[in-house]
């Protein structure tokens, strides 16, 4: 069989199997395993095997479960609860400040947890109902919380960001740090877009005359929530940043820091540790079966040909760089409609990379675009994750269709975003540089 039919039968068997819904780990297993008995050779299964040791041996996954960990116990300490209160005092009384003050948690939730569902369930129990009742639009409160809730991809720890560094073989120290500011520069666009509507529709986000009004010793008190979670993000970025520690040994000092905040509370105890446990237990197992399964098929899609192939249709087009670049970026956002986020990276990184480096692009800067673009598809209906994770929050009066409405201004701001990363990279890489320099 050519390489050309190889290429065509391997991403259509994908497509069509990924359509009929059946988990991705076994479908890429075992197309892994049919095309290497069949368009290869029955022998060549120790492709497969060794594909599965090289993942089992892999030290630098190990900080994927550590701060899984670290994020389940921090879910249950109470930090996010206080977190809340301390917003509610500082910005409940500004027009739009409870969907400002929203944002912010949601970027320390980000730098403490780095896992995306953590911040929507939680925003969306805690800050959803609270906006509402003030009158918030729900569009407005909805799309807020969605993305907000999705920086977890970009800023560091982001356990997305670890499975992008792995899989690309490059320093994830270096990958984790080169998403702070693009993170941060999505944050700030999306206050920005806050404030803007608040000037232009202040019915939208209007403002509660009933809200408490806090003294300026009330409000400095109400600080005292950021002490715990500001230490856990300078124990790990700064440890990440400076040398001091690697991203697994930095996680397993975030899971000891995850701990002080809920023994001060008297939250540390067995049953709690046992449910965090199990939920991570749950979330790694479904990662490294994805891994494995991603890992498989492509060295059997390389060694049949697949990749080269790819290179050489690439080689072969005249069209100008940063075309191929958009194309790249528009695949990723639609397959994060319709695929698992990690599938996307463990399929797709090793594709595109050698793209990527004939092109002449930066990987880290490319690694940053590539989360942006997932964090794209998390918000992108019909089937973008986070309106999943919003949807079991929402009162009965509101429907999926005005999470659909919220959503899309938001969307327009992550495309901003990613133009503005797109264009400067020093934004992107400047702080990696800093790193490698120290």
């Amino acid at each position: 069989m050519s390489p050309n039919a190889i290429l065509l039968l391997m991403f259509g068997s994908l497509t069509l199997f990924m359509l009929t819904g059946l988990p991705i780990a076994f479908v890429l297993g075992g197309l892994s395993l049919l095309f290497t008995v069949t368009l290869w050779e029955p022998s060549a299964v120790i492709v497969l095997v060794l594909q599965i040791f090289d993942t089992m041996k892999s030290e630098s996954l190990l900080a994927i479960p550590l701060f899984i960990l670290m994020a389940c116990i921090l879910q249950r300490s109470g930090v996010i609860e206080d977190l809340y209160k301390a917003m509610a005092l500082w910005f409940g009384r500004l027009r739009g400040g409870l969907a400002i003050g929203t944002v912010l948690i949601c970027v320390v939730m980000a730098a403490m947890t780095g896992v995306v569902g953590a911040a929507v369930t939680a925003m969306g129990i805690l800050a959803l109902p609270e906006m509402l009742r003030r009158g918030y639009k729900p569009e407005l409160a909805l799309g807020t919380i969605c993305a907000s809730g999705t920086l977890g991809i970009l800023i560091p720890p982001s356990v997305l960001t670890i499975v992008y560094a792995v899989t690309a073989q490059i320093s994830i120290g270096q990958m984790l740090i080169a998403g702070l500011v693009p993170g941060l520069i999505l944050a700030s666009l999306y206050i920005a877009y806050i404030v803007v509507v608040g000037w232009l529709k202040p019915e939208w986000v209007p403002l509660d005359p009933d809200a408490p009004r806090a003294s300026w010793p009330e409000k400095l008190l109400a600080l005292k929530a950021l002490v715990f979670p500001s230490l856990l993000i300078v124990l790990i970025l700064g440890s990440i940043f400076f040398g001091v520690a690697t991203p697994t040994e930095s996680a397993a000092v975030g899971v000891a820091g995850a701990m002080v905040p809920a023994a001060f509370k008297r939250l540390l105890r067995l049953q709690m540790l046992r449910e965090a446990g199990i939920d991570t237990l749950k979330a790694t197992s479904m990662i490294l079966w994805i891994t494995l399964g991603a890992k498989a098929y492509v060295a059997i899609f390389t060694g049949l040909g697949g990749a080269d192939t790819l290179l050489a249709i690439i080689k072969g087009l005249e069209v100008n760089r940063w075309l191929i670049l958009g194309a790249m970026m528009l695949l990723l956002i639609f397959l994060g409609t319709v695929l698992d986020e990690l599938g996307i990276i463990l399929l797709t990184v090793p594709v595109f990379l050698p793209i990527v480096r004939l092109l002449g692009f930066d990987e880290l800067w490319f690694g940053v675009l590539y989360a942006i673009t997932i964090q794209m598809g998390y918000i992108s209906p019909p089937f973008g994750y986070t309106l999943f994770y919003i949807k079991g929050t929402l009162p009965p009066h509101i429907g999926m269709g005005a999470v659909y409405r919220g959503i899309l201004p938001f969307f327009g701001l992550q495309v901003v975003g990613l133009l503005i990363c797109a264009a400067f990279p020093d934004l992107v890489t400047f702080l990696p540089k800093l790193m490698a320099a120290r």
